[in-house]
């Protein structure tokens, strides 16, 4: 599974955040806001750091498809 840089930049320090992390952070968003909009209440923040990793893997692995 390829895991790019989400914001590639021509300094080679400079890494920054992964495509991965940028999908699990949106993933995240997305399901916080799910939550609140339906009122009920978010998982635990472990469970739901998985769920947006987890997420985050489908979305690249069907970027390579």
């Amino acid at each position: 599974m390829k895991n790019p840089p989400a914001f590639p930049s021509n300094v080679w320090w400079e890494t920054g955040m992964t495509l991965r992390d940028y999908f699990a952070a949106k993933a995240m968003q997305g399901f916080i806001q799910y939550s609140a909009t339906k009122g009920i209440y978010a998982p635990p923040d472990n469970e739901l750091a998985k769920m947006s990793y987890d997420l985050a893997n489908v979305m690249l692995k069907a970027r390579e498809a």
